[in-house]
């Protein structure tokens, strides 16, 4: 299956949209055969969705997406895990197991607003 992980600095990022880049995974039978780092093409309604489906993702990993992204995710089939937080090889390890859990998103609507190359402090609670 191969996985898309919304990235920033070698870690999941909190805002999917406006992550810097994202690592593609493939994993089969219970391994890792792949893993590259590709940058984000842009931050404009359903471009991500539609940028992941045709490299052929078929889940999506991070901390936090908005509503209408999750719209865009569920009309091409593609799964989504959000509230993940951590690495991305602690993260691909978890999946590779089995193991990983999501949860609430991190961020609320609007929050990733200029986030990435513009914005260099995002506005979700920091981890404790």
């Amino acid at each position: 299956m191969r996985v898309a992980i919304s990235t920033d600095s070698g870690q999941v990022s909190a805002h999917f949209g406006r992550c810097p880049e994202f690592t593609i995974i493939d994993i089969e039978e219970g391994r890792l055969i792949n893993k590259e780092v590709i940058p984000n093409p842009g931050h404009s309604p359903g471009l991500i969705p539609e940028f992941l489906a045709k490299r052929g993702v078929k889940a999506i990993i991070c901390g936090g997406m908005g509503m209408r992204a999750q719209g865009f995710f569920s009309q091409l089939g593609i799964e989504m895990v959000v509230g993940v937080t951590g690495s991305i090889d602690t993260v691909t390890q978890k999946l590779v197991d089995g193991t990983l859990e999501g949860g609430e998103s991190l961020c609320s609507p609007g929050a990733g607003k200029g986030y990435g190359i513009d914005k260099t402090v995002c506005d979700h609670p920091e981890e404790e």
